[in-house]
């Protein structure tokens, strides 16, 4: 583990993400172009730009899927500030994020300069270029070839000889990366092993005394962390699944056979092998409180918590309350089929305020968790987040920080379908985050 950072103020400014630029040709193949006007967002993220040259602690800003923790990828003491800011395992890689191709042939070949040469020699492989052509700028990130001599700094690959490189869509994002001048190393804003950050409150509350800025571009769209593939082994694999579907990667030429080559259960065991991308190894997504999953087709859950949880729940609550230790305090988190209270003993649900950052509104209801004498034993939070897929991507991250705000002992989880669409995504982040999975 890399040690701690100083403590430092945090400051959180606003930016809009609106007439900030443009790709110069209309689409992606050449450079992203900076908006001619100097607006109040333009000078915000060029102070943010020169922050990222000069200095060693990372900045939160956002993409189209979540929060970033970015820092300057060629420089080793900037990349080192990431590490120990999110406290990540060292052996953990980064995905390096580039504003336009020119910026990424540079990386892939940098004793190349000039657009004649990148036109003569195309350092991209073939195998990706109809990923890059459907799904880029957006939330996939292919592994490359490092270069020798690398521009990245060693701590970027943890000792790999690839590197995931992606393209964000949020104009933010494409704008800040362009006036830094620099590829940008940037996991998700969130401490590690905690829900990833889908909005500047969610960075400011993990990184807050950490890093120094926080650039405010209201919640993300997408909700999950990009699809990460690996096209330089045959067949190709899916190394992480995410905003990208495994559906969508088969419709391209040379993805047909794409296979699945990522986990969905925790792997704490620091030892051994290297991940070959973020997110394929130790306890991810996880809240403070214990987190047990029930999967959609469990028979037993089709409608809420199974009577043996519900009957451990009320024995549970129950001694503590006759002990007169503190009360227990249940979250449930429903999706599809749930009805409200997931099957709990409760009095009358009552709203408790909405959360709204821009794409996700939160209603957490609350009321007396009850035994069956009609004793109060504790509290329920319940919280409903959509029942499409896309839906609850969007929300799940926040879903479990509201619900883990209110500090509940449990926190019962409605899993979704797991087809070939973001509903793979969602599943693998929550059985990466549980501590238990009813099956």
């Amino acid at each position: 583990m890399s040690q701690d950072l100083p403590a430092v103020t945090t400051r959180v400014l606003k930016v809009s993400g609106e007439n900030l630029g443009k790709f110069a040709d209309g689409e992606h193949v050449g450079s992203w172009e900076l908006a001619s006007e100097d607006n109040g967002s333009l000078k915000v993220l060029k102070e943010a730009a020169e922050y990222l040259r000069s200095k060693d602690t990372p900045v939160g800003f956002p993409t189209e899927t979540v929060y970033g923790l970015g820092a300057d990828a060629t420089r080793s003491a900037s990349v080192k500030g990431i590490y120990s800011a999110k406290r990540r395992p060292q052996d953990n890689p980064l995905i390096v994020h580039v504003s336009d191709l020119d910026m990424l042939r540079r990386l892939l070949a940098p004793e190349m300069n000039g657009s004649a040469n990148t036109q003569q020699t195309d350092v991209i492989p073939e195998i990706y270029k109809p990923l890059i052509s459907r799904f880029w700028p957006g939330p996939l990130t292919i592994l490359l070839p490092n270069s020798e001599p690398s521009k990245l700094a060693p701590e970027v690959t943890a000792g790999l000889k690839t590197f995931g490189a992606r393209m964000p869509s949020s104009p933010l994002a494409l704008s800040l990366i362009k006036l830094a001048n620099r590829p940008l190393a940037a996991p998700s804003a969130n401490a590690s092993t905690r829900p990833s950050a889908t909005t500047a409150s969610d960075v400011l509350e993990d990184m807050d005394g950490r890093i120094e800025l926080i650039l405010d571009g209201g919640s993300c769209q997408v909700g999950v962390e990009s699809t990460v593939v690996d096209g330089l082994c045959s067949p190709p694999v899916v190394l992480r699944p995410g905003g990208v579907t495994l559906d969508e990667i088969r419709s391209c030429q040379g993805w047909e056979d794409v296979q699945i080559a990522y986990k969905d259960h925790a792997e704490t065991n620091g030892k051994g092998e290297a991940p070959r991308a973020p997110g394929m190894k130790y306890k991810h997504y996880s809240p403070k409180a214990r987190v047990i999953l029930y999967e959609a087709f469990v028979a037993d859950g089709a409608k809420g918590i199974s009577q043996e949880d519900l009957a451990k729940i009320e024995a549970l609550a129950t001694s503590a309350h006759q002990a007169g230790q503190a009360s227990t305090n249940i979250g449930v988190i429903r999706t599809e089929k749930w009805t409200s209270g997931a099957g709990l003993r409760c009095g009358s649900l009552q709203a408790k305020g909405k959360s709204q950052d821009g794409v996700v509104e939160l209603d957490v209801q609350e009321s007396e968790l009850l035994n069956k004498e009609g004793a109060v034993v504790g509290k329920l939070f319940d919280l409903s987040i959509g029942q499409d897929a896309k839906s609850v991507a969007q929300g799940l991250f926040q879903a479990l920080r509201e619900l883990d705000r209110r500090k509940p002992d449990l926190i019962f989880v409605e899993g979704i379908p797991d087809k070939n669409d973001i509903a793979a995504a969602v599943m693998n982040r929550l059985r990466k985050a549980a501590a238990e999975i009813r099956s």
